[in-house]
Order: C-alpha cells, then structure tokens, then sequence
C-alpha cells in the first residue's frame, strides 16, 4: 500500500506543481485557484458563517443549503484547531483526504486481485482528466475516502462499520446516497441468500446507512417549510434536477453539430468512456456493492440536467469503474514494463497539463 499511495501523492504533488507553473505564468495565485475557486467558496463560506447565503443570478436562486455539510463542518475544525485559514485548512482535508481514499482504493483491489491490480488502480485514480480536483478544497476526496472504506468494510462482511462510513458518506455530497445503496443492496443479497439467517450487525449496518443523507435532506426541507420536497426544491432553483438524461442528450446534440469549449467535449467522452467502463466492470462480473455503487453514480451523473461541465467531477469517486483498465495495465506492466511506463507516462502528460487548463484557463467551473 505504501508504493501505490507514494506514487499517487507524486502524481497528485506533480499535477499541482504544473498548475502553479501555469498560474504563475497567467500572474495569478496557485493557491487560492487550488483552495478558493467555484464550489470552495461556497464551503468556506458556510464554515465561517453557517447556513443562510442566497445568490440570484438571472434565472436561478443558489442557496448554501444545495451543499452538504460535512466539509464544511471539517473546514471549521481544522481552522479552530490548527493556525491555517480557509483556504490553507481546504488543502489540508482534501489532500489528507485524498490520501486516505488512495489507501483505501488500494484495499479494495488487493482484496479483489492483487497488490500489482491495486496499484494500478490507485494510479489510475490519480490520472484521470479531472484527478486535479483532488489537490483543490473541494469535496470529491472526501466522498471517496468514505465510500472507499464503506465499500471495503461490505466487502470484509464488517456490516456496522460499513453503515457508519456510509451514513458520513451521506454527509458529504448530494451523490452520497449512492453508499447507502450499496450497503442495502448488499445487506439484501446477503439476507436473501442466507435465507434470513444473519446477524443483528447486518441489520444495524443497513440502518446506519442511509442516516446521514436523509438527516440533511430533511433538514433542509424542514427550513424550507417542506419537510419531503423542500432540498429537492433547492437544488432545483440551482438548476440541477434528474430528467433521466434529456438535458444531457440535447447538449451532446449541440456538441456534435456545433461544437463548444474544450472542456465539453471532455466531459462528453468521459461519461461515455464511463459507460463503456461500466459495461466491462458488468462483464467482469464485480461484486454487486461495486456494481450498485459505480452503477448509481454513473445514473445520477449521466441522467442529472444542467451543469454538464461538471459531470467528470462527479464521476472522479467512482474508482471501481476503474478496474478492468487496471487489471489490464497490471498484466501489461508484467509482460511489457516499458509499455506500460509510456501508459503512465501518456497519462500523466493529459491529466497534469488538463488539470492546470481547468483550474487556470477554463472559464467554465469545474
């Protein structure tokens, strides 16, 4: 575990540096891009100040209470407890973060494969286009280490700790729910299978689960005076609403016959790159919480309308669409090293130089 975390903390080390090279060179602050762009300042701000902000650009009504409130809750311990401000404490928790999603990326594949297949994978997890929101304070690595480690802990049959990580899944992002379903899903096939004969730490695993998400969400409608509609209601003032995938296929058809900024075209071959890998991980017959979970994802990334820029973004915690390619580079690597070091290398190349043109150039959030 400690090669395949030491090769992911260079990439991720490496990506940043070529970010600050190309920030410098646009005159501007490489660490407030990586700590203070877009969605971080949303999260800082409730770190600071607590719930309550409201923009209403043209159209739309951003409310605060669309983000989820683990990271920020993190944010504001870190800033109380250690010298390092908004920005600084992001960082600290998205690449401690990160960090801890790697190790437990890491697990699950050796726990599957071997430790060769579970470092590729971290790798990989590391390379994606859009792995350089895991340097930024943003919420993705935080998600994953939760969900990397909920996943492990169905896997290995520890039922109660898989419900509690999934319930701090929940509290993270809007997608979070997507452990809790597959720690139901599992806990129902082992039900089934076991023809009712299981233990009280499953059942109280698939209580714990699904807490954290349905807390918050009641929460905000609760505030908003509609206890089941009222967070539903927030994100879709935001403009973000599941239409099974209508916006996104009229954006695809404005892609395809009229073309747009580099960053929608990526976003375009990611998620179809996503489905292909969706489809191998089914082939391949991987264990029903990878599948439930990657599956759930990829449905609420692909089906979402409204901000298709970020859909890669959404998709960087499902790692186990991942694994076909890294048993693949695994036996290339075994074979032929030097074919897959040009691999790595290639992929590096794309990610690190993407990466800055995402957090540097693009005008579009991330």
């Amino acid at each position: 575990m400690g090669a395949a975390v030491g090769l992911f903390l260079a990439a991720r080390v490496l990506g940043s540096v070529v970010v600050a090279l190309v920030a410098r060179a646009a005159d501007r602050d490489p660490v407030l891009l990586l700590g203070r762009s877009w969605d971080s300042l949303w999260y800082l701000r409730i770190a600071d100040h607590g719930y309550g902000h409201t923009l209403r650009p043209p159209g739309l009504v951003q409310s605060d209470l669309a983000f989820f409130p683990l990271y920020p809750g993190l944010l504001r311990t870190v800033t109380e407890l250690t010298p390092f401000s908004g920005p600084g404490a992001g960082l600290l928790v998205s690449w401690a973060a990160a960090g801890v999603a790697a190790c437990g990326i890491h697990a699950i594949g050796a726990h599957l494969h071997d430790r060769a297949v579970a470092t590729a994978l971290v790798l990989l997890w590391g390379l994606l286009p859009h792995s350089v929101v895991l340097s930024m304070a943003y919420t993705e690595p935080v998600l994953t280490a939760f969900a990397a480690w909920a996943l492990y802990a169905v896997l290995t049959g520890r039922w109660v700790w898989a419900g509690v990580l999934a319930a701090g899944t929940g509290l993270a992002r809007p997608n979070g729910f997507t452990v809790a379903a597959a720690v139901l899903a599992a806990a129902a096939y082992e039900f089934c299978g076991r023809r009712g004969k299981v233990t009280h730490r499953l059942w109280t695993g698939a209580a714990l689960a699904p807490l954290g998400w349905l807390a918050y969400v009641l929460w905000v409608g609760h505030r908003q005076g509609d206890p089941l509609g009222g967070y539903f209601e927030v994100q879709r003032l935001w403009g973000s609403r599941f239409d099974f995938g209508l916006d996104a296929l009229r954006f695809v058809r404005h892609l395809l016959l009229e073309g747009d900024l580099l960053v929608f075209p990526v976003s375009m071959a990611t998620v179809a790159a996503a489905l292909l890998l969706y489809g191998l991980l089914v082939a391949d017959r991987a264990p029903l919480p990878l599948l439930v979970y990657a599956g759930v994802l990829l449905l609420v990334a692909a089906g979402g309308a409204g901000f298709f820029e970020c859909k890669p973004r959404f998709l960087l915690p499902a790692f186990p669409l991942l694994l076909p390619l890294a048993r693949a580079l695994a036996r290339t690597a075994r074979a032929r090293p030097w074919h897959a070091t040009l691999v790595v290398g290639a992929l590096a190349g794309l990610s690190f130089a993407y990466g800055a043109y995402l957090v540097v150039l693009a005008p579009k959030p991330l």
